[in-house]
C-alpha cells in the first residue's frame, strides 16, 4: 500500500516538473534572444529606432541619443542595449550620451545601438565652436594710389575650425575706401598704415596693413607727332569754322596714307601742312606712343564706371595719377576732375569708344597738364556738343568733334578720319 502511493505522488509530479522545465526553457531562451541585459521582458526583439538620426554638435558640445526597441506587433520592449562609436567624432557613453571631439566634419553612422542582434545608427556632424579669431588678408597689402585690392576674411574657433562669417568691413585712418564686400580702394595718399582695414563679427574683429604706393606712370613719347594738334589716317575735315593753334609753338596738322585735308579755310591754323614723308614717320611715332600707352600696367580697372563719377568732391571720387583701363566703352558725363602737380600723369586705356556727352568737362589742376594726360582709345572717339576735354586723344580708328568742342590737347587718329564737323571747333596744342 506504501509503494503504490509512492507512484501516484511521482506521477502527480511529473507533469508540474515538466511544466516548470518548460517555463524556464522559454525564459531563457527569450534572455537569449533579446540579448539585452537588464530587460525585464522576454519578447524578442525585431526592431530599433534611434534618435535623433542625425544630429549637428559644436565642438565639445554633447548630444543624448535614446533607442526605441519594439517586437513583433510594434509593442515597446524594455532593454538596455549595447552603445558603440564607429567613425570617430568624439566619444560615446554607455548609455548613448555623445560628446564631440574638437575635430569638424561629418561622420556617418558613426552612432550605433545593438540589441539582440540588430543594429541601428546615427550620423553626427560635428561644427565648428564659438568665434575666437578673425584673420585678414592679404596682410599687408601693397597697391599704387587708385588701385584696388579684395580682401577675404576667415574666422576659426578656439581649436582652429573655420567659423562661417559675414564681417562688416571698415577701415581706421583710411588711406581709401572698402565697400561691403571687402574691396578697397586706395586714395592719393602714399603711405604706411598699419591695421589700417578691418573686419568685424560682433565683438571679435581682424586688421590688415595697407601700403599704399605713388602710381609710377610711364612718359608716352609722341616723338614727331608731338608738332601735330591735327593727325589722321584717312583724312582731315573741318566744317564752318574751327581754330587750330599751338600754345607754346605753332600747330600743324597732316594725314597719311590719305592726304585729303578739306575746310582750311575757313577753318585756319597757325601750323603748317608738312610733307607726306614727314606726316608718314609722325604717324609711325604715333603707333607706338598708342602702343606704349596701351602697354602700361593697369593700376586700377573703371570698366562700366562713368568718368564723370570722378568730380573730386569726396576722395572715393577722386582720381589720383595712375594708369586707368576700361575692357569696352568709356563715356563721361559731367565733370572729371584731375589733381596733381606737374609732373603727374594719368593714362586712360579704353577697349573701345571714347565718347564725352553733350557739356562734359575734364578739368586739371594742382599744376596738372594736358600733355600728361593720355587716352588710348582702342576704336573711336567722339566729343559732342560744347564738350571741354584735355589731354592727348590717340585713336585706332576715328575723332569726332562737335559744334563748341573744345579741346587743350591733340586729335590724333592711326587709321581713320578727324572729323570738326559742325563748326566753332576750338584746339589748343599745348
Amino acid at each position: 500500500m506504501k509503494s503504490v502511493i509512492i507512484s501516484r505522488t511521482l506521477q502527480s509530479l511529473a507533469p508540474r516538473a515538466r511544466i516548470a522545465r518548460v517555463i524556464v526553457a522559454v525564459a531563457f531562451a527569450g534572455l537569449f534572444t533579446a540579448a539585452c541585459k537588464g530587460t525585464t521582458d522576454f519578447r524578442p526583439v525585431t526592431s530599433l529606432t534611434i534618435s535623433p538620426t542625425s544630429a549637428t554638435v559644436p565642438v565639445n558640445g554633447t548630444q543624448q541619443f535614446t533607442v526605441v526597441a519594439k517586437d513583433a506587433d510594434g509593442r515597446v520592449l524594455s532593454v538596455t542595449p549595447t552603445w558603440s562609436l564607429v567613425a570617430g567624432g568624439g566619444t560615446l557613453s554607455s548609455t548613448g550620451l555623445f560628446t564631440a571631439g574638437t575635430t569638424t566634419g561629418t561622420f556617418t553612422n558613426t552612432v550605433r545601438v545593438t540589441c539582440s542582434g540588430i543594429t541601428a545608427t546615427a550620423t553626427v556632424i560635428v561644427g565648428p565652436g564659438a568665434l575666437l579669431t578673425i584673420t585678414v588678408t592679404p596682410n599687408p597689402a601693397t597697391l599704387a594710389t587708385g588701385a584696388t585690392q579684395q580682401f577675404t576674411a576667415v574666422g576659426k574657433d578656439a581649436n582652429g575650425n573655420v567659423v562661417a562669417i559675414t564681417p562688416v568691413w571698415s577701415t581706421v585712418n583710411p588711406p581709401g575706401s572698402i565697400n561691403a564686400t571687402g574691396l578697397f580702394t586706395a586714395g592719393n595718399t602714399a603711405g604706411t598704415f598699419p591695421n589700417t582695414v578691418r573686419a568685424t563679427q560682433g565683438a571679435i574683429f581682424g586688421t590688415a596693413t595697407v601700403v599704399v604706393t605713388a602710381a609710377v606712370v610711364p612718359i608716352v613719347n609722341l616723338g614727331t607727332a608731338n608738332n601735330f594738334a591735327i593727325l589722321a589716317g584717312a583724312g582731315i575735315r573741318c566744317a564752318i569754322s574751327g581754330t587750330v593753334t599751338g600754345a607754346t609753338s605753332p600747330a600743324d596738322i597732316g594725314s597719311s596714307p590719305t592726304l585729303t585735308i578739306s575746310g582750311f579755310p575757313p577753318c585756319t591754323f597757325d601750323g603748317s601742312i608738312p610733307l607726306p614723308a614727314v606726316v608718314a614717320t609722325a604717324k609711325g611715332d604715333l603707333t607706338a606712343a598708342y602702343l606704349a600707352a596701351q602697354g602700361q600696367v593697369c593700376n586700377r580697372d573703371l570698366t562700366g564706371l562713368d568718368l564723370g563719377f570722378f568730380d573730386g568732391s569726396t576722395p572715393t571720387k577722386t582720381l589720383p595719377a595712375g594708369t586707368y583701363c576700361f575692357s569696352t566703352s568709356a563715356g563721361l558725363t559731367g565733370t572729371l576732375l584731375l589733381t596733381g602737380s606737374a609732373t603727374a600723369k594719368w593714362t586712360f586705356q579704353i577697349g573701345s569708344t571714347l565718347i564725352a556727352e553733350v557739356g562734359s568737362r575734364v578739368v586739371l589742376a594742382g599744376g596738372a597738364i594736358p600733355n600728361n594726360v593720355n587716352w588710348a582709345v582702342g576704336t573711336s572717339a567722339t566729343l559732342r556738343t560744347n564738350t571741354a576735354f584735355q589731354g592727348n586723344i590717340m585713336t585706332l580708328q576715328s575723332i569726332t568733334l562737335e559744334s563748341g568742342v573744345i579741346l587743350l590737347g591733340r586729335a590724333l587718329a592711326q587709321v581713320g578720319a578727324v572729323d570738326l564737323i559742325a563748326g566753332t571747333v576750338v584746339i589748343t596744342k599745348p
